[in-house]
């Protein structure tokens, strides 16, 4: 099957940013679903999708819809994504993919038992810099890597009823921003087989700062820090015995890459930067999860759903390292 028609669950801003590069890239976005039917007409009226749902039921029951783009809240992505599968639905699940490594192992079980596409939406991934980044590595340009390193911070709001300082909701720099740094260093080292963590936590028990250490196999280390409450450099490097890569600020978004030799002579630069009104690139990963249905392979090739299930498994040894415990989690 090609063409899939696309369904979103949820209108907020990821949402938005979500459907208008379907929207880009011309892609068959047929249904809308939110918790009530005035949102979901509005959303609809703003991006001109045909089809409005005034609930998430109602959404994954259509029968034009073939893959669902699950948009929620963190402590819903288990739930929603699940009603989708059982609904015979492809799922593109917004990252951090789920609360915890149970839900994220039981989301796999249940695509794999439906014969269903399970995919964590990591676009950066996806992205044509990222592309050219595995190039480089696979060609041995850097040599052996050794170190990679990576932040994401932000200065975020600071209402603690926000979804990004309550825990309730899965807030912290841990699900929201630490997931781009650390995913990134397991895309290129591999999962990790020891991870150090700090944080600090805010009065609500979320983590404001988040910083991490680990080793990989063959010895290689990564560090990753990220914070909600400070900007900083937003910059990642790839350290090899031949040469490393730098990516410019804002990297786990379209940017430029450089590869430097150890005298600092620049051998290559390569710009992903988007020309004006080509999306923001959250469409690559639209078009990727079309082709793995395809293609019948229903796995990624980038980002696996079983190392989006490991990485859940990181996350959960980092917090409880931080002591950070959701109260909604069930198991």
């Amino acid at each position: 099957m090609t063409g899939l028609r696309w369904g979103i669950l949820a209108t907020g801003g990821i949402a938005a940013a979500f459907a208008a590069d379907l929207r880009t890239a011309g892609l068959d976005l047929a249904a809308v679903g939110s918790r009530s039917q005035e949102s979901a007409d509005a959303f609809a009226a703003r991006y001109g999708i045909a089809r409005a749902h005034g609930s998430y039921e109602a959404l994954v029951a259509d029968p034009e819809v073939d893959i669902v783009y699950v948009a929620t809240p963190h402590p819903m992505h288990h739930a929603d994504a699940r009603l989708a599968l059982e609904h015979g639905k492809h799922v593109l699940v917004e990252k951090a993919f789920t609360l915890n490594h149970a839900e994220a192992q039981d989301l796999a079980d249940l695509g794999r038992e439906k014969g269903l596409l399970v995919m964590e939406a990591m676009w950066t991934r996806y992205l044509p810099h990222m592309a050219r980044l595995r190039e480089i590595i696979a060609a041995g340009t850097l040599g052996e890597i050794r170190t990679v390193s990576a932040d994401h911070t932000q200065t975020l709001p600071t209402d603690p009823a926000h979804r990004l300082n309550a825990l309730e909701l899965g807030g912290g720099a841990l699900l929201d921003l630490a997931i781009y740094p650390i995913s990134f260093v397991v895309g290129v080292l591999g999962v990790p087989t020891e991870v150090k963590a700090v944080a600090r936590l805010l009065e609500t028990g979320a983590d404001a700062e988040v910083a991490t250490v680990m080793t990989h196999d063959g010895g290689a280390i990564s560090t990753t820090f990220s914070s909600s409450r400070t900007a900083g450099p937003n910059t990642a490097v790839v350290l090899g015995t031949k040469a490393r890569v730098e990516i410019e600020r804002w990297w786990w978004s379209p940017s430029i890459l450089r590869v430097i030799d150890p005298e600092g002579v620049v051998l290559e630069e390569f710009s992903a930067r988007p020309a004006e009104g080509a999306g923001r690139g959250m469409q690559f990963e639209a078009i990727a999860a079309e082709r793995y249905v395809a293609d019948e392979s229903l796995d990624s090739d980038l980002l696996p759903v079983a190392e989006s299930v490991a990485i859940m498994g990181l996350l959960d040894e980092i917090r409880a390292q931080i002591g950070v415990r959701y109260p909604n989690e069930t198991d």
